[in-house]
This record gives structure tokens, C-alpha cells and sequence, in this order.
């Protein structure tokens, strides 16, 4: 194991009047260096996650870590994007900086401003995440082409409405807990499964309950590698880190298997030396609650079409054999996109060394993340273990 998780931050997530991009970004840039109890001049590198897409209109945004403290100037700073996977892949970046023996230490930031734009232009943006010569008008937009997931998973395996509710309720149950949560409301399944004038079909079979949520927010963490994190205040490690591409267009793939995401998980789990059996808990990529139920095939924990099984006897509840999504998930938590896959290892991290307050699982001891881009086009699978 080369890299750590040394310190965190995370800011909350939703509607953030008043905040700016900048400012939601140099504030957990310093609440992070101290959590780690480091200084800026400590930094070798910096990894900055932002899709945009369109969401800001200062798309040239790197640099904007260095407002942070001026000891970060002439530190080397980059902006990544992987669409959904953006804030996993500033992680794996960091990963592979201190891997190469480029860096000591990096500074990984996720962030996102999204509710300042519009509605249909938030459609937009995101759909831009999509093949667009096959999916570029589809109605609802992301939402629509995962309503079209659902309708073709629904065909083939049946209606699976109550298992996507109780996906639903489970999450925002979870998500009571999570003091960063942009909606801490227990729903429950009768208000999920129900279509109702609160929440009505958006695409497909899929209904508001079934949809992440427009946020803004930020993430950062900041990784060591292994000798300098165990001198550290605590130390999270990657026993594995693996980052899957699929092709771009579904029709060049049976959408309904998430292929991209059965072999990151495989890999991860190989090279980490565990199985599903060993993992505490799980964050996986809840964007619609249809992506969860197929992510529980695809990771490996049911068989193709019988993953609603584990949602309706309660295997991936909190309280559960296996606890998916003890945050509240990005259902009940929120999705700014470039935030996302940082918050799942922020997260994550806090659950292992037993700092997650309300969300603990207890005696947590291995975590899995998975964070996803597009349709299961960019697929990261993290398996975290403390050290520290």
C-alpha cells in the first residue's frame, strides 16, 4: 500500500446561498491541511476535481486551490474531469502522483456549484455527460437515459418499482444521520413507491425519489504516502485503486450489466486480497436508484436480475450484512459532480476510524467506494483499510 488518507473536510451540500466557487473550495482546501495537521508548505501537489460543463463560468480552475494560502504558489495544481467520476479521478491522480514518487503529499479537491444555473441548462450540462449523436435529445435529460435503463431492466427482469423505493427510502433514512446531507428526511417506502403531486414521474418508471439532487458542495482530502502517513495523526489506506473505462455509447454494450463496474470491482477486490464478504460497508453511485440495484449485481453481491432481492429483505440496510451507502448515498446526500467521488472517500475514511458520529457502522473495519461517470462509462473502485 503506497497512498493514505491523512486528513479531510468536507463542507455541506445543497442550495449554498452566498457561496462561491472559490470560497467553497479554499475552505476545505485549509480545513483538510489541518484536520491532517500539516502545513500548506507541506503540499507537493495539488488535484483539483470539477466537471463544470458549463455550470461556471470560470472554467480555468486549478489554480483557484493556491487562494488557499499563498505557500501554495508554484505548487504543481491540475484540474481533472470524468464526468459523475470526476472527484475519484482527482483521487487516483493524487494515487498515482505519490506512487511515481512524484510527491510526499497532494491535496485532492472536489467541487461543484450547480444550483446558480438554471434548470433546463442544469439538464443540459448534465446530459453533455452522455453519448450525444444517440442520447443528445432525450427528454428529461440524464434523468431520461437512466428512466430508459430502468424501463429496459423492468423488461427483462419485471417491474422492480418496490425494490427501487425501498432503495429510496433506505438512503434517505441514512441519510437523517449525515450532518452534510442536503435533504436529512425519512421519506419511508410508502411515500417512494407511491407516484404522488410531491413525487411524480420524472422518466420512465423512475420518480423524483428515484433522482439524486442538484447541489453545490466540496470535498478535499489529502493523501501521504504510506511512511509518511504512519508518522502521522491517523492514516486510512488504499489497499487497492482501480479506474475501469467503458466505451462512451450504450449501444455499443448491454447497458443492463455495467460491465465497466463488474471488472473495477473484480480488480479491486483482487488486488486488495479480500472478497464482498469482507467489506464493512460500501458508498456506491446512487445517482437513481436504478444504478444501485444493477451496482449490486455488478459489484457481485446477487445474481443478474435479483439484486431487488437485497434491497427488499434488508441485506444492504445500515443494519444490515452489508451496509450500502451508510451516508445517505447521493440520494439523500446530494450530487455536486465534482465533488461526488472525493465526498465518498471523505466519507468512507470516517466510518474507519470511527469519526462518522450518527452514520457509524460499528466495528467498521474495511470500505469499498465505487464512483461512477456517465452510464458506467468511468468506473472507480476504491477499498479502504485504517492503518492508523
Amino acid at each position: 500500500m503506497t497512498a493514505c488518507i491523512v486528513g479531510w473536510a468536507h463542507s455541506r451540500f445543497g442550495k449554498l446561498e452566498g457561496e462561491t466557487l472559490e470560497g467553497m473550495i479554499t475552505k476545505v482546501a485549509a480545513e483538510a491541511l489541518d484536520h491532517a495537521g500539516i502545513g500548506a508548505e507541506d503540499v507537493d501537489e495539488i488535484v483539483l476535481g470539477h466537471f463544470n460543463a458549463g455550470f461556471s463560468p470560470q472554467d480555468f480552475t486549478a489554480s483557484l486551490v493556491l487562494q488557499t494560502d499563498d505557500r501554495l504558489r508554484f505548487k504543481p495544481a491540475t484540474r481533472v474531469e470524468n464526468a459523475c467520476a470526476t472527484g475519484s479521478a482527482a483521487v487516483r491522480q493524487g494515487i498515482r502522483a505519490l506512487e511515481s514518487n512524484a510527491a510526499r503529499v497532494v491535496l485532492v479537491v472536489g467541487v461543484e456549484q450547480m444550483t446558480t444555473t438554471p434548470g433546463p441548462e442544469i439538464g443540459r450540462n448534465l446530459l453533455k455527460a452522455s453519448y450525444l449523436p444517440e442520447d443528445g435529445d432525450t427528454p428529461a435529460g440524464f434523468a431520461g437515459v437512466f428512466g430508459k435503463i430502468a424501463q429496459a431492466y423492468f423488461q427483462r427482469h419485471g417491474d422492480q418499482s418496490d425494490a427501487l423505493a425501498m432503495i429510496a427510502a433506505k438512503n434517505h433514512r441514512n441519510g437523517v444521520e449525515n450532518p452534510y446531507a442536503q435533504m436529512r428526511k425519512d421519506l419511508g417506502f410508502d411515500f417512494c413507491r407511491q407516484e404522488s403531486e410531491k413525487n411524480p414521474y420524472v422518466a420512465g418508471p423512475l420518480k423524483r425519489t428515484d433522482c439524486s439532487l442538484v447541489s453545490d458542495g466540496a470535498a478535499a482530502l489529502v493523501l501521504a504516502d504510506a511512511d509518511t502517513a504512519l508518522r502521522m495523526r491517523r492514516a486510512v489506506a488504499f489497499r487497492a485503486n482501480e479506474h475501469v473505462q467503458d466505451f462512451l455509447p450504450m449501444s455499443k454494450r448491454d447497458i443492463l450489466l455495467f460491465e465497466g463496474c463488474e471488472q473495477a470491482w473484480e480488480r479491486a477486490l483482487r488486488k486488495a486480497g479480500v472478497t464482498l464478504a469482507d467489506l464493512s460497508f460500501v458508498e456506491t453511485h446512487d445517482c437513481f436508484t436504478i444504478a444501485e440495484l444493477i451496482e449490486y449485481e455488478a459489484m457481485g453481491l446477487a445474481r443478474r436480475g435479483e439484486g431487488a432481492n437485497l434491497a427488499m429483505e434488508g441485506y444492504t440496510a445500515k443494519d444490515g450484512k452489508l451496509p450500502v451507502n451508510p451516508s445517505g448515498g447521493l440520494k439523500s446526500k446530494g450530487h455536486p459532480i465534482g465533488a461526488t467521488g472525493v465526498s465518498m472517500h471523505v466519507l468512507s475514511a470516517m466510518q474507519l476510524v470511527g469519526e462518522a458520529g450518527g452514520m457509524q457502522v460499528p466495528g467498521a473495519r474495511l470500505g469499498g467506494v465505487f464512483n461512477m461517470g456517465g452510464a458506467a462509462v468511468a468506473n472507480y473502485v476504491s477499498i479502504l483499510d485504517r492503518i492508523r
